[in-house]
């Protein structure tokens, strides 16, 4: 059997909302192990935006450990966690997050910027991936010019910029119609399969869950199956 890519032993986080405390997560224990393609799904408030915000390294546990390519992030410093996000994940969320005066190359290749690469190398790698997605044509839209669609092509494209291990997208279709979203999560699944990528998903819809490898079910912080 692979070693895990990512393992939570015990995992809680809790919230202070004025005198209230918010269990988002209570004692989650879990293993994914590379080249999973894992759907988290559970109704709102069940914990699995959480759990996807603590294996990207944008919160801390409360109790518990969680680690994932060997890093354990709750012990580890926030530098540690900026190269942790940069290195090894990739991001795709809902509202696409593209800045609309960057053309879609230069989208593509804003992690590549901000790890240092000169600007010849990340314009080919940009441009490489977009062409891979089938986007070469869009290249130098903005993406104001791009359908719903083409706008998470290239987010994807852009979270694939830094060659991640892991992928986190957040209800990655939920601004798509169904006929989008169903070419986007082939996609997906495709690079899950091809590029050996591991692949963590937060969705509300049970059609989308499908296309997972596993479904993980959470429910009041907690997973039920």
């Amino acid at each position: 059997m692979s070693e895990a890519l990512i393992h939570a032993e015990g995992l809680a986080r809790r919230y202070q909302m004025g005198k209230t405390d918010v269990h988002a997560l209570r004692g989650v224990e879990l293993t994914i192990l590379p080249g999973e393609f894992v759907a988290l799904v559970g109704p709102s408030g069940s914990g699995k935006s959480t759990l996807l915000h603590l294996i990207g390294g944008l919160v801390r546990p409360t109790a518990g450990r969680i680690t994932v390519n060997g890093l354990e992030l709750g012990r580890s410093s926030d530098r540690q966690l900026v190269r942790y996000r940069r290195d090894t994940l990739g991001f795709v969320f809902q509202n696409f997050n593209l800045l609309p005066i960057k053309r879609a190359w230069e989208n593509v290749a804003v992690p590549l910027m901000l790890a240092g690469m000169p600007l010849a190398e990340r314009k080919a790698r940009a441009l490489s991936i977009l062409g891979q997605l089938g986007l070469a044509h869009r290249a130098e839209h903005r993406p104001s010019e791009l359908s719903g669609g083409e706008q998470q092509r290239v987010a994807i494209a852009r979270a694939l910029a830094n060659r991640p291990r892991l992928l986190l997208a957040d209800e990655p279709t939920g601004n798509l119609d169904s006929h989008t979203g169903a070419e986007i999560m082939a996609l997906l699944q495709k690079l899950v399969r091809e590029e050996g990528l591991t692949l963590l998903l937060v969705t509300h819809d049970p059609g989308i869950a499908g296309y997972a490898d596993r479904t993980i079910t959470l429910r009041d912080g907690m997973i039920v199956a």
